[in-house]
């Protein structure tokens, strides 16, 4: 329940929103941070001296996991823990996380990944449920409070490859992954002092309705604990034998299965005809967020290694890191995203529907690839290319962004049947696992296929996918029935 209603102390919000403000700020620090150096510290000779295919199979095996445990984490804190607990618990995870990735020890890079990986999924979408518990029904400061939040997000995520990335590159790898776990501490320290601003938002988990249920729920409790602990340890004690890729491959095929379940287990659940529609279409927008993420977030993996390796890093004749390129994804968003909302507004009825703008992110994010073509065959020749290409990209791929994600959020919640908003909301961070996952593995292909032509083929088919959900615009709104 919200704090007090009248509490107008941060900007006109509750206080609380302050401490939720600069947890998940601190927290994006520590992501985006660790993103932005983990396949080339994978791969750097002073590093762990991995192979490409080798780095890539890591790295879209952590970033597709982060987002992948974001569904059992709010259902831990739903069921168990609450939802103070469960981000408290995911930050001391991250922070221990970070610490153990700057350990002189593979062991515990693994063990550091693990811990990240559950620790975000277990913070990240529990902080965004206690933002929204701040306010009561009707409250009409809830968008304008989730607006401010967002800010958070960019703002670390601006910070984060300017500062990790420079202490990784030009000074130490270790000593980064120290910054970013220090970053999540002091996330941790200020949430901690903060935590009185929330009331009693988040403090306990729903009761159960029948001792009945409750067994039900301990039982998936311990069998979820014992999968998520005890395969990592079988793993590390040699008791299963496998490849990292052979473990990535592996994951491929669990998230198939987990999309598989959650839409059988949504779709033929008792709804109306109307109702079974809007699921259906929310399958559509999954799969094209997917296609559209896939792309999007080679920021770490294909696009930096681009920027690191083929790209003139020298602003005004000063070299500068070449993760600092990610940062440009934030400035974008934070100056293009009022625009995107006033532009939304100004067209009125002409405003494109869900669908049309789903077209629009997948063009823009195909052709941020297709924009790299020629610069990709320039370098091929050995020579440095201009930052200004790069540049190009991520601009295309901001605004993709913006015709798509805060849009597909938006829809997922009016689409979804309200006695499942929450597992429809699960599904979107699903939609980005999935995108993560495809986009590091493509990583893979960076030496073996000429960078035109990974670059050509990433694009085309993202452009393609676009073209192909235009044709289905019309129908796609007859079957959300009136919602836009």
């Amino acid at each position: 329940m919200a704090t007090a209603n009248l509490d107008t102390r941060f900007f006109g919000h509750p206080r609380g929103l302050a401490t939720l403000f600069f947890t998940e700020m601190w927290e994006r620090f520590s992501y985006y941070g660790m993103r932005a150096l983990l396949l080339l510290y994978m791969i750097s000779p002073t590093g762990l001296q991995f192979d490409k295919g080798k780095g890539a199979a890591v790295y879209g095996m952590v970033v597709s996991l982060v987002y992948l445990m974001s569904i059992p984490g709010g259902w831990l804190a739903d069921r168990f823990l609450g939802q103070r607990k469960a981000v408290l618990y995911g930050g001391a995870g991250i922070a221990i996380g970070n610490f153990c990735l700057a350990a002189p020890s593979v062991e515990m890079f693994y063990l550091g990944l693990t811990l990240v990986s559950l620790g975000t999924g277990l913070l990240k979408p529990n902080v965004s449920t206690l933002v929204g518990s701040l306010y009561e029904p009707g409250d009409n400061r809830r968008d304008a409070g989730f607006s401010i939040y967002y800010m958070g997000i960019n703002i670390g995520a601006f910070f984060a490859p300017l500062v990790c990335g420079y202490v990784g590159q030009m000074i130490e790898w270790r000593l980064a992954f120290l910054v970013v776990g220090a970053g999540m501490t002091l996330g941790l320290i200020q949430f901690l002092l903060g935590s009185k601003h929330l009331g009693q938002a988040g403090l306990h988990a729903a009761p159960f309705s029948s001792p009945a249920e409750a067994a039900t729920q301990k039982r998936y409790l311990w069998v979820g604990l014992a999968v998520l602990l005890g395969v990592p340890l079988l793993i590390g004690s040699g008791v299963i034998a496998a490849t990292v890729t052979q473990l990535a491959d592996a994951l491929g095929v669990l998230l198939m299965a987990v999309i598989g379940v959650v839409f059988a287990g949504v779709y033929f659940g008792p709804w109306t005809p109307a109702e079974r529609r809007r699921i259906l279409v929310i399958f559509v927008l999954f799969l094209v967020a997917a296609i559209f993420w896939s792309s999007f977030e080679q920021a770490g993996s294909t696009l930096n290694l681009f920027a690191d390796e083929k790209t003139d890093n020298q602003l005004l004749g000063l070299p500068f890191p070449s993760t600092w390129f990610q940062a440009l994804n934030s400035i974008f968003l934070i100056a293009l995203a009022p625009l995107f909302g006033w532009l939304w507004i100004k067209l009125g009825p002409k405003e494109p529907s869900v669908p049309a703008k789903f077209v629009l992110g997948l063009v823009f994010g195909g052709a941020g690839f297709v924009a790299l073509m020629p610069a990709a065959a320039l370098a091929a020749s050995g020579a440095k290319v201009s930052p200004l290409w790069l540049t190009g990209t991520y601009l295309l791929h901001t605004i993709g962004e913006l015709c798509l994600s805060p849009v597909g959020l938006s829809a997922m919640t009016k689409l979804a049947p309200a006695k499942v908003v929450g597992v429809i909301m699960g599904v979107w961070f699903l939609a980005t696992s999935v995108g993560n996952y495809i986009g590091g593995r493509l990583a893979g292909f960076y030496e073996s296929m000429p960078l035109d032509t990974l670059f050509g083929y990433v694009g085309a088919f993202a452009i393609a996918a676009g073209l192909l959900l235009a044709l289905f615009i019309k129908p796609l709104r007859t079957m959300m029935g009136g919602i836009k």
